[in-house]
């Protein structure tokens, strides 16, 4: 059975197999670092529909982590799941994600049901068709979020510009010099404008999804699905949890970094380009192309 079927099918858990959370007395003064979020209506009727767009090279964690929060949250008054949880792709043709685990797509473009959220995850550059998708879908949801590199497809539509905007801390170069319209949040766990959200690097999704959970039904539910799911982390309390990778690296000689990425390389085996009498090197042949397009900007973003 495709993972996404087998993560949906434990969408059939009762709500009282979820045990009460202890109520310990501090625990929302110390969530309160972010102000409360503006919230979401669920529907009167049914479960809100989640479409997950996915393709080759797909990210695991990006999509998974998020699917498992949705899936996990219940209502003692409301005994169904209150998420309905999908993926979606250009064909349902075998979609092999990072890592070779091979994924069975749920719905096309043309057969997936109506989403309120769309959770774009990092994946290879899919096709332009699942970017339209994404773009008008989105007029109507009531969150288009991406999680780490999710961000790059989230800017394709167009529907970021002239917004802030985050993504992994490898990658906030990148995503600045592509899009350079976007207002990039160096730090940011995650980033809230309209019905648009991006979350930082990989787990950062669930933080995002937990928020999301806060929005549409209260930080006490949102508190209990992190207490199920024995998730510890604190960033979806606040937003700006990522300032450790806020300070952009500095590349030295005994210790280069890839002035795309800021990932370490190794000098003697790493791809190379002189410029202005300086070496640079590079984590991977596909960032020293881009320097070499442009590496003004790119020195001048250093």
């Amino acid at each position: 059975m495709a993972l996404a079927s087998v993560v949906g099918a434990l969408g059939s858990r009762p709500a009282a197999a979820i045990p009460a959370r202890p109520r310990v007395a501090d625990e929302i003064a110390r969530g309160d670092l972010t102000a409360r979020p503006e919230p979401l209506q669920p529907p009167a009727q049914g479960a809100i529909t989640v479409a997950f767009p996915i393709s080759e090279g797909v990210t695991m964690i990006d999509f998974c982590g998020p699917w498992d929060v949705f899936e996990s949250v219940r209502l003692l008054e409301h005994p169904h799941p209150l998420f309905h949880l999908y993926t979606v792709a250009e064909t349902i043709d075998t979609v092999t994600a990072h890592g070779g685990i091979r994924l069975c797509p749920g719905f096309t473009l043309a057969t997936a049901p109506a989403p309120k959220i769309i959770v774009i995850p990092g994946q290879d550059r899919p096709g332009e068709a699942l970017v339209e998708w994404i773009r008008t879908a989105s007029a109507h949801t009531d969150l288009t979020m991406s999680v780490c590199t999710g961000a790059f497809i989230l800017a394709q539509t167009g529907l970021l510009r002239g917004k802030a905007a985050t993504t992994h801390h490898n990658s906030y170069t990148e995503l600045s010099m592509q899009f350079p319209d976007i207002d990039l949040k160096r730090g940011a766990r995650f980033v809230e404008v309209g019905n648009l959200a991006t979350a930082g690097g990989r787990y950062s999704g669930i933080d995002l999804a937990l928020r999301v959970v806060e929005r549409y039904f209260g930080r006490d539910t949102a508190l209990d699905t992190a207490y199920y799911l024995e998730y510890q982390g604190q960033g979806w309390l606040d937003m700006n949890s990522n300032q450790v990778y806020r300070k952009r690296l500095v590349s030295t000689a005994e210790h280069p970094l890839c002035p795309v990425c800021e990932m370490s390389v190794d000098p003697d085996s790493s791809p190379v380009s002189v410029y202005r009498g300086s070496a640079y090197y590079f984590c991977m042949l596909r960032h020293k192309l881009e320097f070499d397009g442009a590496p003004e900007k790119f020195l001048a973003a250093l």
